[in-house]
C-alpha cells in the first residue's frame, strides 16, 4: 500500500524547485517595490497599498495606514501612494490631492525623483548582492574553448577549429563560452577575435557574424558551439537515469563506464582534450578501442574500458548531392579553384550518385589524404549550359578536426579539402535490399519532414518528449537528420514525402538497420560526456564584490546593447522571453545548483532595473520624464498629456506582455 501511495506523490525535487523560483522571483519584485515604499515613507508619503502581483487581490492585511497584498497576476508588483495611481493618472495633476501634505504630488520634485528611482536603485543593489553571494559560493561557466564549428560559418571560413580558445572579442576579455555568445550576439558589424590554437599558437581574425536564419534573423553567431569535457556526467541515484547512451557501443563496452569517470588515455595516446578523443576514435573507427579512465575509488591506476566500433544505421535510401555551400580560404579546394555553387560529380572517375554515396564523400576523401585526386565538378554559367571542369588536388590530413552536422542547417564538410555541401532531400536511389525497399518510397521522391521514433525503454536524460522528435527538412537539413539517426536510442524513422505530381504527401515508417560493408561512425560511439566547465569562486569577500560589480555593470551594458540590436535588426524579437520563459529558465537554474539560481536572480534584478527605467509612461522611467519636465519648466504637465501618455504607455506594456507570452508559448 505504501508503494502504491508513493506513485501519487509529487516529485519532491520538482516541488522544491518551483518553491525556489516562486520565492526567488518574488524577492526580486519585493525588493523593487520595497525601494519605492521605504523612500516614500522616509518622505512622509501616505502609502495606501503595497502589492506583490497585479489584478484581483488574493490576500491582504492592513498594518497602520498601509494595506499589504498578494495579487493574482504574479508578473510584477506596485506601491500605491496617495496622489499616484497608474489606474487613475489624473491624480498626478489634481490640485485637490496636492493640498494634502502627505500626498505624493505634494512633495518636491527631488523627493518624487528619489521615490521613483528608489525601485531601480534597489534592484541594482540587490542584483549586486545576488552576484556577490553567487561568487562567494561558486558558480560554473562553460569553457571558452570551441567545441565544434559550423561548416561554411564565419569561424570555419577563418580557420577557427575545435579545441581553439578565444581570448578576446573587440578588445573585451573572454572568460567563458557565455562571453563569446553574448559578445557576438550584441555586436554590430565586423568583430575582431584573438585566440589560441590547440598547439598554443596565437591568431587574430576579423570576421562578420552571421544570422543563421537569414532574413528571419535571430541572434548573430560565428558558427561555434561549446566544448565537451572528458568526464562522464554524474547522475542522481535514480533507476530512470543513465550516464551512457543506452544501446550504444559505450553501453556495451567491456569494463563499462561509470558516472564520474574521467578519460585520460586512448590506446597508447594520452588524451587531454575532447577533440583528441574524437580524432583517435575516427582514426580507429572500424576497431575496438581501449579507453583508460581515472575512476573514483580506484586510486592512481587507470581503468581500461574497451569500446566496440559503431556502424552507421541507414534507411536504405541514397539522397542527391547539392551544390557546394562554402569553400574555406587557403584550403586545397580553394587553391585548386573550386568555388561555391559548383556541384561535385565525380572523384577519380567514380560518379557521385551512381558509384559514390554523397554521405560517404568526407570519409572517402579523408582516406585519400596525401594522394593527388581528380575532382570533377559541374559549374553553371550565366546564359550558357553548365560546364564540366576537372581539378587536381591533394587532400590534407587534419588529425584533430572532426566535423559533423551538429545542428539543423549545417552542411556536410569534407575537412580534408576544405569544402562543404548540402545533401538535398531528394531520393536518388532505393536500395533493393534495404529497409525502405518494402515501402512506397521511390527515386525522385522528396522528403519534407522526418519524425525520429525512440525505443520505449530509454531512460532519462536521453528520453525525448513523447519519445519522438519532428524535423522539417527544407533544402539543408538532411545531413543533420542522417547524423541524428545514429543515436542508438532511435529505432525507426517516419518519412513524410511527396512523389512526383502527387499533391498530397504520404507517410511511411522505416526501421533502421546497420549499413552493409565497412561504414563506421567516426566519433563518439555513445561516450556521453558533460560540457567543459570552469569553476568560478571568489577567494574573499572583496574578490566577490569586485566580481559582482563587474557582472552588474556588464549586465547593464548588455541590456542596452540588446535593445540596440533589436532596433538595428541584429537580434530577432524571437529572442525575447516573457514571464513564462523567465520562469522556465529560473526553474532550469534552480534544478542545477543554488548558486547558479542566485546568479540568475541577480541578472533578473538588473534587467528589471534597466527595463523599468526606460522612458515609457507607466514605468518608472516614464514618471521620471514627467518629473524632469516639471523641474525644467517649473510647472506640472497638463492632465490631458499625462492621461494620454499613461494610457498609451499602458497599452504598449500590455501589448508587449501579450506578445512575449505568445513567443514563450508558440515560438520557444
Amino acid at each position: 500500500m505504501d508503494t502504491f501511495l508513493l506513485a501519487f506523490l509529487p516529485d519532491l525535487d520538482a516541488v522544491l524547485n518551483i518553491l525556489k523560483v516562486a520565492i526567488g522571483l518574488g524577492l526580486v519584485i519585493f525588493f523593487h517595490e520595497l525601494g519605492h515604499f521605504a523612500v516614500a515613507k522616509w518622505c512622509d508619503v501616505n502609502v495606501e497599498r503595497f502589492s506583490i502581483g497585479f489584478g484581483p487581490i488574493l490576500f491582504s492585511r492592513k498594518w497602520g495606514e498601509t494595506e499589504y497584498a498578494l495579487s493574482a497576476v504574479p508578473f510584477g508588483g506596485y506601491v500605491k501612494m496617495l496622489g499616484q495611481d497608474d489606474s487613475d493618472p489624473s491624480q498626478l495633476t489634481s490640485e485637490e490631492i496636492a493640498e494634502d501634505p502627505r500626498s505624493y504630488t505634494a512633495k518636491t520634485v527631488p523627493q518624487r525623483m528619489a521615490i521613483i528611482s528608489a525601485g531601480v536603485t534597489m534592484n541594482i543593489i540587490t542584483g549586486l548582492m545576488f552576484f556577490v553571494i553567487a561568487f562567494l559560493w561558486g558558480v560554473y561557466r562553460l569553457d571558452n574553448e570551441v567545441g565544434a564549428v559550423q561548416p561554411g560559418g564565419p569561424a570555419w571560413e577563418h580557420g577557427i577549429r575545435p579545441g581553439d580558445t578565444l581570448t578576446e572579442i573587440d578588445d573585451s576579455p573572454i572568460n567563458g563560452f557565455e562571453d563569446i555568445m553574448r559578445a557576438v550576439a550584441l555586436s554590430h558589424g565586423a568583430i575582431d577575435i584573438n585566440g589560441k590554437h590547440s598547439d598554443g599558437s596565437k591568431y587574430s581574425v576579423t570576421l562578420s557574424p552571421m544570422n543563421p536564419d537569414g532574413d528571419k534573423k535571430t541572434r548573430r553567431q560565428i558558427g561555434a558551439v561549446p566544448p565537451m569535457s572528458l568526464e562522464i556526467p554524474a547522475v542522481p541515484d535514480k533507476a530512470d537515469q543513465a550516464a551512457i547512451v543506452p544501446g550504444s557501443p559505450a553501453a556495451r563496452a567491456e569494463g563499462g563506464f561509470l558516472p564520474g569517470d574521467r578519460i585520460r588515455q586512448a590506446g597508447d595516446e594520452p588524451i587531454e582534450r575532447y577533440p583528441q578523443l574524437e580524432a583517435y576514435l575516427a582514426a580507429h573507427r572500424s576497431e575496438p578501442v581501449d579507453i583508460y579512465v581515472k575512476r573514483r575509488g580506484a586510486g592512481e591506476e587507470l581503468v581500461k574500458v574497451t569500446v566496440p566500433p559503431q556502424k552507421y544505421r541507414v534507411l536504405g535510401l541514397q539522397m542527391d548531392i547539392g551544390k557546394i555551400e562554402a569553400v574555406r580560404p587557403g584550403s586545397p579546394a580553394h587553391r585548386a579553384g573550386i568555388k561555391e555553387g559548383d556541384k561535385l560529380t565525380a572523384i577519380n572517375g567514380r560518379e557521385i550518385g551512381d558509384d559514390l554515396d554523397p554521405m560517404r564523400l568526407p570519409e572517402f576523401l579523408d582516406d585519400l589524404a596525401g594522394e593527388e585526386v581528380a575532382i570533377t565538378v559541374s559549374r553553371e554559367g550565366q546564359g550558357r549550359a553548365p560546364e564540366t571542369i576537372e581539378f587536381r588536388l591533394t587532400p590534407e590530413s587534419i588529425d584533430d578536426w572532426i566535423e559533423s552536422p551538429e545542428l539543423p542547417g549545417w552542411p556536410l564538410s569534407i575537412t580534408s579539402i576544405g569544402a562543404a555541401y548540402h545533401v538535398i532531400p531528394t531520393v536518388f536511389r532505393v536500395d533493393p535490399n534495404g529497409p525502405a525497399a518494402d515501402t512506397h518510397v521511390a527515386a525522385l521522391d522528396t522528403i519534407e519532414k522526418v519524425t525520429l521514433h525512440q525505443r520505449d525503454d530509454v531512460p532519462k536524460p536521453f528520453k525525448l518528449t513523447d519519445s519522438k522528435v519532428e524535423i522539417s527538412i527544407g533544402e539543408d537539413s538532411w545531413a543533420y537528420v542522417f547524423w541524428s539517426m545514429q543515436d542508438p536510442t532511435i529505432e525507426s524513422v517516419e518519412l513524410k514525402l511527396k512523389s512526383g505530381s502527387d499533391t498530397k504527401p504520404k507517410s511511411v515508417l522505416v526501421n533502421l538497420t546497420e549499413a552493409p560493408g565497412d561504414w563506421y561512425v567516426p566519433n563518439n560511439r555513445g561516450i556521453n560526456t558533460q560540457y567543459k566547465r570552469i569553476d568560478l569562486k571568489a577567494d574573499s569577500v572583496g574578490d566577490a564584490i569586485e566580481l559582482g560589480w563587474l557582472h552588474t555593470t556588464n549586465s547593464i551594458k548588455d541590456i542596452y546593447l540588446t535593445l540596440r540590436g533589436l532596433v538595428a535588426g541584429d537580434i530577432s524579437v524571437k529572442e525575447l522571453h516573457g514571464p513564462i520563459g523567465i520562469a522556465q529558465m529560473a526553474y532550469a537554474q534552480a534544478d542545477v545548483k543554488l548558486s547558479q539560481f542566485i546568479l540568475f536572480l541577480g541578472l533578473i534584478s538588473v534587467n528589471l532595473a534597466v527595463i523599468n527605467f526606460l522612458p515609457i509612461p507607466v514605468l518608472d522611467g516614464g514618471h521620471m520624464v514627467f518629473l524632469i519636465w516639471e523641474a525644467l519648466s517649473r510647472r506640472k504637465p497638463s492632465e490631458r498629456v499625462v492621461v494620454a501618455a499613461t494610457y498609451c504607455g499602458l497599452a504598449f506594456v500590455l501589448g508587449l506582455m501579450v506578445f512575449v507570452i505568445y513567443i514563450d508559448i508558440f515560438v520557444h
